[in-house]
């Protein structure tokens, strides 16, 4: 069966809801921002961008991994991107003087967005989905959901009881001291939610421990739900068990009583997880792990980094390996912190010099590139495999740039402006008036210089390779020739021959950097070639494994 989707994870719903339906996915997010592109990363975790450039919440990236499908920025509605759209209209004179309100002028923007992207399917499949998902973020309550909730209000009305099922998504607290699981919470929001117009078919309860009997049983009779559709979500070793815990539940039997489609047969088929089952009991088989030195601006959040750490998960498991991400804050690694906070900077390079890999992820802004470029050159010199991502290129041509060729203010123009060694600049269409969506955005082709090149082999294709962007400054062209003759080789460029994408050095068993972003397309069956590449490295199989290919 077709399905279309419009982020607990509920990803782990919709991929449930896709091994039986064929589906559109939409994300509603109730904040005011037009895009997540503005966000900063202490606060709401990564930026995901998009193949077509769209710069999203995180949670489009959970969807986009589980269920292996390429998504557009339509999928993501915003409050901002509707009270945009709806003021356009009104500065136009679409509405024909009338006074513009919340209701019927927002709500109908919403529906009508929903409805329009709602029939488009997101996995290559022809004619229209069969199921639309749709997440609201936020809580029931919430000032700003009130107009998304009074939308799906409407339209649930509009489509008919049968073509609408709602799954709410609560917690079940447990009171440590006496070990009682608390269903008020749970009781609460559903009858907020039912004095909004809306009424939970389903209830996917998060809580530690799997639910009670008698909890179903007492949250069944207050919240009107039928026990067999109350879904105990319980903690499991890893996320990929929650497509199996709904499997046993039998949850797709009560989503499709729900829907009216448990008569269609062959729309939707018995949910096919055995290849799903095998990975989540293979990872929690692994004994093995590999330190990997993860050296960031954003390390307080982990959530910044939530595609990369994917990634590495993705390409740890299929070298039979658990990733154990060491952590570590680039500014404690600089000298001002031996002095500051010398308990912090010792603590941060032992761990440094204790890894087997090294990886500089993307940022913006000046906190922590001194020591970023402190690991990059340790890494370096010491040929421990490194892998530096959009800054953590830039920085390894910095530090290349100051300690091989002995310039020593090498620098970009975005730390420093009036460097006299501009090694990385800005880019020429970019704006330094305007911050949303004026990068260089979304998946671009990068051409490969050389077959030769461990990106090349990675990746199995000698010509190019296809990576989505998010940056705004990139490689001097003028300092390429100086900085090639001494060894820092750039294998992958753009179509015009003057934008620099990927960095090798030959020289070393694997120092790889990268402009674009490889973690946004890495899946959990299908990991990144570089992230692969990387991990490979840190175990010394990755001259057997090009061998192999």
């Amino acid at each position: 069966m077709k399905l279309n989707n419009l982020s607990f994870d509920f990803t782990a719903i919709a991929f449930y809801c896709f091994t039986i339906l064929y589906f559109r996915i939409f994300l509603a997010d109730p904040y005011l921002n037009t895009d997540a592109g503005t966000m900063s990363p202490f606060e709401h975790g990564e930026v995901f961008v998009l193949d077509d450039g769209g710069e999203v919440d995180l949670d489009l990236g959970n969807y986009e991994r589980f269920l292996d499908v390429t998504l557009t920025k339509d999928n993501n509605i915003t409050t901002g991107k509707i009270f945009q759209s709806v003021i356009e209209k009104e500065r136009r004179g679409d509405y024909l003087g009338k006074t513009v309100q919340v209701v019927p002028h927002i709500t109908d923007a919403i529906k009508n967005w929903i409805e329009s992207v709602a029939v488009i399917p997101v996995d290559g499949e022809e004619g229209p989905a069969d199921v639309c998902v749709i997440e609201l973020g936020g809580t029931v309550g919430d000032i700003e959901s009130m107009p998304f909730i009074e939308a799906l209000r409407q339209l649930s009305f509009s489509v008919g009881q049968d073509h609408f099922c709602i799954i709410h998504v609560s917690l079940i607290p447990v009171l440590g001291v006496v070990g009682e699981q608390k269903t008020k919470p749970t009781q609460h929001s559903v009858r907020e939610l039912r004095a909004l117009g809306l009424t939970a078919h389903l209830l996917a309860c998060r809580s530690a421990q799997p639910l009670l009997e008698n909890t179903k049983e007492k949250v069944s009779q207050f919240c009107h739900v039928p026990a067999a559709n109350i879904l105990s979500i319980h903690d499991v070793p890893n996320i990929w068990h929650i497509p199996l815990l709904l499997r046993n539940q039998n949850a797709h039997h009560a989503i499709l009583k729900q829907l009216n489609l448990l008569g269609h047969l062959g729309i939707a088929t018995p949910p096919d997880l055995e290849d799903w089952t095998k990975m989540a009991e293979t990872f929690d088989n692994l004994t093995n792990s590999v330190r990997i030195a993860m050296v960031g601006k954003y390390v307080g959040l982990t959530d910044s980094y939530l595609s990369v750490v994917k990634a590495l998960l993705h390409a740890c498991i299929a070298c039979s390996l658990k990733p154990s991400i060491d952590w570590i804050a680039a500014s404690d690694l600089e000298d001002e912190s031996a002095n500051m906070t010398p308990e912090a900077h010792a603590t941060a390079w032992e761990t440094l010099r204790n890894a087997a890999c090294v990886l500089v992820p993307g940022g913006f802004g000046d906190r922590g590139v001194r020591g970023m470029i402190l690991a990059a050159k340790y890494a370096r010199e010491n040929n421990i495999p490194y892998l530096g991502i959009c800054l953590g290129m830039q920085i390894s041509v910095i530090e290349f740039a100051r300690s091989v060729l002995g310039m020593e203010r090498a620098n970009s123009e975005e730390f420093d402006a009036l460097t006299s060694d501009r090694v990385v600049i800005f880019m020429p269409e970019g704006s330094t008036t305007h911050m949303g969506s004026t990068m260089r955005l979304g998946s671009r082709k990068t051409l490969l210089q050389t077959p030769d090149c461990i990106t090349a082999k990675m990746y199995g294709n000698p010509q190019y390779v296809d990576e989505r962007h998010r940056h705004r400054y990139e490689v001097n062209p003028d300092v390429i020739v100086v900085l090639e003759e001494r060894g820092l080789k750039f294998v992958g460029k753009d179509e015009t021959g003057r934008r620099m994408e990927i960095l090798e050095l030959p020289s070393h068993p694997f120092y790889v950097g990268v402009q674009f972003h490889p973690e946004f397309k890495s899946r959990p069956r299908r990991p990144s070639p570089l992230f692969l590449g990387f991990i490979l490295a840190a175990t010394g199989k990755l001259e057997a494994y090009l061998r192999s290919r």
